[in-house]
């Protein structure tokens, strides 16, 4: 009997699986808040450099201190070296802006609005430092790069839930300790240790549900997971909107984890994990726990130590060269580096556009709503795709229509910030389908000894985090154009639109079982 057909015995996707999968869930509702957080307690005021001091008891006006723009609008990192009062004349005209101007040398003043609060204004980042408002995203998603391989060696170490526990307590307490952050550097270190937590806290989770659930009811649960985090961006809006301050927005985000860490401990270890690490008491203490929740309590106390010790055995082992196998043949090789060039692209994209909330022109809190809202159909219509013409064609479709839509929206005037905003908007949508694609896709090329050990799916998320971080350095290019970031983003999905053509079709096809598998097909 396998594990699978032991879940069925004991109630397959009973109350206990239903109640698991809720408990799961709900904490990655807050995993949006986390990943795209930045948009609100990181936004960019309208700002100008501070006017010189002068005697003057009354207030200069700005038109002799800042230099304007193309669009009439004050300059905001440059000012008059002299204050320019004949600008102040009737009949002035535009010949001081010949004047000699400097940079803000005592500092900024920041229009009140959305973003009054936020690190930029607190830590003067813009202008020559607007660069460090990037890099504490990328150390937050470094942080998540690096978390993936140390918590899911831990997890195998000390068992999923246990891991899973202290990522919660972890991401709350440094969390909250972000909000409290002195000085940028220390903000920095609150981040990347957040995103240490959240990696542990995904991986966790994901184990967990894969190894409770029935591998029938998997599909259905990995939705629920997606809308989940579908559901934090809404909420994410509303939590902006209403907490305008930083700090408070911060720590409001991150003070719901000690919750789950209370409730987290009701959590039953992996039965699986029990017996690898050699705690078959333990692992048939968990299962008739499962029973009686289920209603399957005679069906629990049939199960003896001897059944879970056969068990144990059928079970693969875990091949110490799984990660060499990736590359060592040409067809691994081949579904290797089109699977990674999907994932980084995909991830590169969707960090790219869904971080740039002000940049087209809309307000950001409708552009947070929207941004949520589109995944909605789009991993549905994707689910469709995938059923109907195949997943070649819906991995490699969604990636070049969103590809399409960013290096059109780099082409649209920014006067015309509905259209610009409607092509952002697709464009994430069908990044967000090339993901739901991705998990699925992804565990089809790959044989069963490596979907087994997740070094597959481990490949992908590596790539992915890969991509979260140089999605936001990206945004720096701006400085030479503005349209660049826009020209990257929107090339990376078309190339890799174009790599998916070299996978195979997968498509009612039998999975395959060995690397020998792999390379017939």
């Amino acid at each position: 009997m396998s594990f699978a057909a032991l879940l069925a015995r004991l109630g397959g996707m009973g109350r206990f699986q239903v109640t698991y999968v809720a408990a799961l869930a709900v904490p990655l509702i807050m995993l949006a808040s986390h990943n795209l957080l930045q948009n609100f307690t990181a936004g960019v005021p309208e700002h100008h450099c501070r006017p010189r001091a002068t005697g003057a008891t009354a207030d200069i006006p700005l038109l002799v201190s800042i230099p304007t723009d193309g669009h009439q609008q004050p300059q905001r990192c440059r000012r008059y070296v002299e204050l320019q009062w004949h600008l102040l004349e009737a009949n002035a005209t535009a010949n001081g802006s010949t004047a000699a101007t400097e940079p803000c040398r005592d500092g900024w003043t920041y229009r009140d609005g959305a973003f009054a609060h936020t690190i930029v204004t607190e830590w003067d980042l813009v202008c020559e430092s607007k660069t460090l408002k990037q890099m504490a995203q990328s150390i937050y998603m470094a942080g998540i790069l690096l978390g993936s391989g140390l918590f899911g060696i831990l997890s195998d170490k000390f068992g999923r839930r246990a891991v899973l526990t202290w990522c919660y307590l972890q991401l709350g307490v440094t969390g909250a300790g972000t909000a409290a952050a002195p000085t940028l550097l220390l903000y920095c270190l609150g981040r990347f240790l957040t995103g240490l937590a959240m990696a542990g806290v995904s991986l966790n989770s994901s184990s967990l549900c894969m190894e409770w659930i029935p591998t029938e009811a998997r599909a259905v649960v990995g939705t629920i997971n997606g809308y989940s985090y579908t559901l934090g961006q809404f909420l994410l809006a509303g939590m902006a909107f209403g907490i305008p301050h930083w700090r408070w927005l911060q720590l409001t985000v991150s003070l719901p984890f000690g919750l789950f860490f209370l409730y987290s401990w009701l959590l039953p270890e992996s039965a699986r994990w029990q017996l690898s690490a050699g705690r078959p008491h333990q692992a048939l203490a968990g299962l008739r726990r499962v029973a009686r929740i289920n209603g399957r309590k005679h069906e629990g106390d049939q199960l003896d130590l001897e059944a879970l010790q056969a068990l144990a055995l059928q079970e693969p082992p875990v091949p110490g060269g799984a990660v060499a196998t990736l590359f060592r043949t040409p067809g691994m090789r081949m579904v290797s580096c089109g699977v990674s060039f999907v994932w980084f692209s995909t991830s590169f994209a969707y960090y790219g556009l869904a971080m740039d909330l002000q940049g087209f022109g809309v307000n950001v809190y409708l552009s947070q709503l929207l941004f949520g809202a589109v995944d909605i159909p789009a991993k549905l219509i994707s689910v469709l795709v995938i059923g109907g013409l195949g997943r070649k064609v819906a991995q490699g479709g969604s990636l070049a229509l969103a590809g399409v839509c960013i290096l059109a929206n780099s082409a649209v005037p920014s006067e015309l910030r509905v259209l610009r905003m409607a092509f952002a908007v697709l464009g994430k949508g069908s990044l967000a389908a090339s993901f739901n694609c991705a998990y699925i896709y992804t565990g089809e090329l790959f044989p069963t000894v490596i979907r087994w050990v997740q070094t597959g799916l481990g490949l992908g998320g590596t790539m992915a985090r890969v991509g979260g971080i140089v999605a936001p350095l990206v945004r720096m290019t701006a400085d030479v154009s503005p349209v660049l970031p826009l020209l990257i983003y929107g090339a990376a999905p078309i190339v890799s639109a174009m790599a998916t053509r070299c996978l195979p079709e997968t498509r009612s096809l039998p999975l395959p079982e060995t690397v020998a598998d792999v390379e017939t097909r």
